[in-house]
């Protein structure tokens, strides 16, 4: 007969003294969440078409099966074509376009390191932060919300402080300006430094062509033109990069995103065996790869096309209900986001609020320097269409006619 075992005295007090779970809160997860359908007519992220949601919605593979490296393999295919670029060193960050930016930043700058940072908008703050962060020598060239840089204040710039790194924007979407990216590269090699492109926002939407305009990093994020839930983000490394970067002095400041470990992860090292360095979202992999192919069929050239028409279609219906864009030079005005002048005596907030209410449509306010100036509304991918501009245009004017005006 077996014996009954009596639990020692340090277990008995264990138990008495654990402390029981806390209750869950009624109606939470107790109950199903359905996700309204909205349209996300923001700077981001924009809605995802059912191609890519099925895609998304496959079943799980292992992080480094043969299928899922397959599915890598292709995504390097994808980005190469969408940048225009024959970069070996290309891969997707598993993380926002905030990852892809800390992960230039990290593994091309080291503490002490003087860098330049081109500020027309948020993303060039944020950029100044990052390197700040990490102990480098932070210099600004800074214009106001709405405008861009001209070459000639850029080369000044670079023979001033001699960074190792310049940071520019592509497509500010906190201003709504897509800037000139022509002879920057070009400048920037002159003067012995790395030349780092965002163009998280305009990537798809706006031309341009990695290794032509002489770019040696650049991003971008799965959420806008793309049309993929956010949570990768594409980014590639020239030769010239790669080589400042794999012989630096100290290690990356982050594990995570030492590119050592990414090349290594997504096979862009030329070893023969893929090593761990971290889970990657396999099924957001599936949805990239989706968003891609997308882009790919479509066209780079038909998608930079229908943008800009798109664009220009919206401005000229803004400008018939009395409304105007931010950004008074045509040919800077960035195709996937629209900055609109907020018009005078009216809050913005109600205007975005009544839109979502009576409309069931997502626009924004500014962002950064241009909050309280602009209202924005991104029209990227699957969402850059005239019946969807003429819907918006009828929002704006619904809201126009019923939000209150100070006669102030």
């Amino acid at each position: 007969m077996e014996r009954l075992r009596v639990p020692l005295l340090e277990e008995s007090l264990y138990i008495s003294m654990a402390p029981s779970a806390l209750p869950l809160c009624e109606h939470t997860l107790k109950s199903s969440f359905t996700v309204p359908r909205r349209y996300l007519f923001g700077p981001g992220p924009s809605n995802v078409p059912p191609r890519i949601l099925t895609a998304g919605s496959q079943p799980m593979l292992g992080h480094l099966h043969a299928e899922t490296i397959e599915i890598m393999d292709h995504i390097k295919s994808g980005i190469q074509y969408a940048f225009q670029t024959q970069n070996r060193m290309t891969l997707a960050v598993s993380g926002p376009g905030h990852a892809a930016m800390e992960c230039a930043i990290f593994n091309s700058v080291e503490c002490g390191d003087s860098v330049l940072i081109a500020v027309n908008g948020i993303w060039g703050e944020r950029a100044a932060e990052i390197a700040e962060r990490i102990g480098a020598k932070v210099n600004k060239i800074v214009t106001s919300a709405g405008s861009y840089f001209q070459n000639d204040e850029i080369e000044q710039a670079l023979s001033k402080y001699k960074p190792v790194l310049f940071f520019l924007t592509h497509g500010e979407s906190s201003t709504g300006v897509v800037h000139p990216i022509d002879g920057i590269g070009e400048l920037c090699h002159r003067y012995n430094c790395l030349f780092l492109v965002d163009s998280v926002a305009a990537l798809g939407g706006s031309p341009i062509y990695m290794d032509k305009q002489d770019i040696d990093i650049m991003y971008t994020g799965s959420q806008k033109v793309l049309n993929v839930p956010p949570g990768t983000a594409p980014i590639s490394f020239s030769e010239r990069a790669c080589c400042r970067i794999f012989s630096r002095k100290t290690k990356p400041v982050s594990y995570f995103l030492d590119l050592s470990w990414l090349a290594n992860y997504w096979g862009c090292d030329r070893k023969s065996a893929r090593a761990y360095h971290h889970t990657g979202p396999v099924t957001a992999l599936y949805s990239l790869r989706e968003g891609l192919a997308i882009l790919a069929e479509t066209g780079l050239e038909n998608s930079w096309k229908r943008h800009k028409y798109v664009a220009a279609y919206f401005h000229e219906g803004l400008e018939r209900i009395g409304l105007k864009p931010f950004v008074e030079d045509k040919k800077a005005r960035l195709p996937t986001v629209t900055t609109i002048v907020a018009p005078p005596g009216y809050d913005w907030r109600e205007i975005t609020g009544y839109i979502m209410k009576n409309h069931n449509i997502e626009i924004s306010g500014g962002l950064g320097p241009s909050v309280g100036m602009v209202l924005r509304v991104g029209l990227m991918g699957c969402n850059s269409n005239k019946p969807y501009v003429d819907m918006i245009l009828e929002a704006l004017t619904d809201a126009l006619k019923h939000c209150h005006k100070s006669k102030v």
